[in-house]
């Protein structure tokens, strides 16, 4: 029985890595959650796991759930605050940490859990994006694992299972589109978050929903894919694939290519990570072909979705500007959300935060460097959206 640890317990990622320890008991346990500040849910998961450490990210809310699990016996050890959340990154005989925490908050986790000597299943993209640099050094350092847990490089690392050393020639990431793949460029100006949220195919949280509405996330994948199997971004390439079937594909260095094709369902993934590299038998829903219909490609269109060329400029750059560009999307991301910009605004704010950091990028920044550019690009995401005389 493998013991897991959870970060980002009641987030989209956590709980269907939840779903699959329900599934199967035999299979897992889990040591440690973590969460945001959802009392009701965590505390929920609590009483059903019985971890023997929780924490929610909160401070204010650690009083309601402290209450809320008030009659448990045992009583978990109960953190409070990001330092809490790292120390349940880090503890016990936790084998494997899911980081299921969204953004830039799942960095320091993340690299105190391997620190710690934990086998990381990341789903957490941000970790390599920003963090890579720093991040990359201390898996080899400390000799464990990082396995993606997300579709699209699940999917990678899966077909590369037995391809030997040097085989890899290159990599197509498929993307969906996004809600808005099937609209005019031109209607994109009157996109409302409530359009922006209505993805065709996945079930995910509010912020990866709308990075997929920009294609941001394929773009921040592509930097992710670089750090992950070390391929030049010349060999990265995206390709729409609008019925999300095949999740990914490599092409080897004779020109055959092998793909990863399922069921559009983050469970899957999320499994490989944490059995890998062992195969489970599920009762899941069988890919049926004949159902599935037409599988159909197009190349994406970088007039509709300028984040992508920005990702890959930025990639490009390396140093501390893949950092600018992760938290100068998760500000214009939350910006957008709360509709204080406008869905065309959010890449014309990344795009202004970036050419501003790039006399500061540090080639080869410290862990510092990497925080404090998350910092400066946050707050800088409000001067480029004054700069910019946005207004909504």
């Amino acid at each position: 029985m493998k013991a897991i640890t959870l970060l980002g317990s009641t987030g989209s990622i956590g709980t269907q890595t939840l779903d699959i320890v329900t599934q199967y008991p035999d299979q897992f346990r889990i040591v440690g959650l973590a969460a945001g500040n959802n009392v009701e849910m965590l505390a929920s998961q609590i009483r059903q796991f019985r971890p023997e450490i929780a924490a929610i990210c909160s401070k204010e809310k650690f009083s309601a759930l402290k209450e809320a699990i008030q009659d448990l016996d045992p009583q978990p050890i109960l953190l409070a605050g990001e330092a809490g959340v790292i120390e349940v990154a880090r503890y016990g005989d936790a084998e494997t940490v899911v980081t299921g925490i969204v953004g830039c908050a799942g960095l320091l986790p993340t690299i105190a859990a391997i620190e710690a000597g934990k086998d990381i299943a990341l789903a957490n993209k941000e970790t390599l994006i920003a963090g890579g640099p720093v991040v990359l050094p201390l898996v080899e350092k400390h000799g464990v694992k990082l396995l993606p847990a997300d579709s699209e490089h699940s999917a990678i690392f899966q077909c590369l299972q037995g391809v030997p050393k040097n085989g890899l020639r290159r990599i197509l990431l498929t993307a969906s589109g996004g809600a808005f793949r099937d609209w005019e460029p031109e209607k994109l100006a009157q996109a409302t978050v409530a359009d922006a949220l209505k993805h065709p195919n996945w079930s995910m949280g509010r912020k990866i929903t709308i990075d997929s509405a920009t294609l941001m996330n394929k773009g921040l994948e592509v930097i992710e894919a670089h750090f992950l199997f070390g391929l030049d971004y010349e060999k990265i390439e995206i390709v729409i694939h609008p019925q999300s079937i095949i999740h990914s594909l490599i092409e080897l260095q004779d020109t055959s290519v092998l793909a990863q094709l399922g069921w559009p369902d983050m469970r899957l993934p999320l499994l490989y990570a944490l059995s890998w590299p062992d195969r489970i038998f599920t009762d899941w829903e069988q890919l049926d072909l004949v159902k599935a219909g037409n599988l159909t490609f197009r190349e994406p269109d970088h007039n509709k979705y300028p984040c992508m060329k920005l990702a890959y400029a930025v990639g490009k750059s390396g140093g501390s500007m893949p950092a600018v560009l992760n938290a100068a999307n998760e500000e214009a991301v939350a910006l957008f959300l709360a509709e204080k910009i406008r869905f065309l605004d959010i890449p014309r704010c990344i795009e202004r935060v970036c050419d501003r950091h790039q006399n500061d990028n540090r080639p080869n920044p410290s862990l510092d460097d990497i925080l404090a550019a998350d910092q400066w690009a946050r707050q800088e995401v409000l001067q480029a959206r004054e700069s910019l005389g946005v207004r909504c």
